[in-house]
């Protein structure tokens, strides 16, 4: 993941120090909020955070190399894994956001997790969603499968404003599952055009009303559209090397 340049890379593997180092060397340092998290231990043996659903989180400063605008293309890639099919700390319809940029007035982005059960009949729903400033409805890619407590999952999410440039407004949100592309959406579904905000980035929650109940490891944020091949290769990566 390092080899293909991203802006941002955490390990997760030091909540017990309070503090991630950005191994991206953009500078981009982590703060751990609320009570210690845990560890767990990611496919390969390598350590990562554990999260408690309620209160914990990791936070980093807002910059312009974490927002779509600054280059028009951005890819999130992160490991998760769920330790409970409901989570304990949810909101709106029954889902948690596990990451995100956004808060009131400066929404941009976020990563969401659905509970089991749930108002909208998405049982376990993992998806990706761009929003307007203002934010309300934001256009997003999912995948819908069947989820074990304790399944690790690879999870890529790829803006690109460029994309479909013949629809008002132009560009895409794409999602990726254990390297594999399940879903593209246009950003004209609910007229999405990103800004760029001053909101932080958090993980394991997005502005602190729903929290991720679970492991979340290798949080990588590129300035581009990740090739699918590179996506593919860094899950292969993970789960092959011993």
């Amino acid at each position: 993941m390092l080899s293909d340049n991203p802006v941002l890379f955490l390990a997760m593997s030091a909540p017990e120090a309070g503090s991630e180092r950005d191994q991206s060397g953009r500078g981009h340092t982590a703060r751990y909020s609320g009570s210690t998290a845990a560890t767990a231990t990611l496919p390969d043996g390598e350590l990562c955070a554990r999260f408690d659903g309620r209160s914990q989180y990791l936070e980093v400063p807002d910059a312009d190399d974490l927002s779509i605008t600054t280059t028009r293309r951005l890819t999130i890639e992160a490991w998760i894994r769920p330790d409970g099919l409901e989570f304990p700390t949810q909101e709106s319809s029954g889902y948690v956001h596990w990451m995100g940029k956004g808060e009131s007035g400066q929404h941009e982005y976020v990563l969401r997790m659905y509970s089991l059960t749930n108002t909208e009949a998405r049982p376990n729903r993992v998806s990706g969603y761009a929003f307007n400033a203002a934010g309300n409805l934001g256009s997003g890619s999912y995948f819908q499968d069947p989820v074990a407590v304790g399944e690790w999952i690879h999870v890529a999410v790829a803006f690109n404003l460029d994309d479909f440039p013949t629809d008002t407004p132009p560009g895409s949100v794409k999602i990726y599952k254990n390297g594999v592309l399940r879903d593209t959406t246009p950003l004209s579904q609910f007229q999405v055009v990103p800004a760029n905000g001053t909101a932080p980035l958090r993980i394991a929650t997005r502005d602190r009303r729903s929290y991720f109940l679970g492991a979340i490891g290798k949080v990588a944020i590129y300035d581009r559209d990740l090739a699918a091949a590179q996506i593919l290769g860094h899950y292969q990566e993970m789960t092959t090397r011993r």
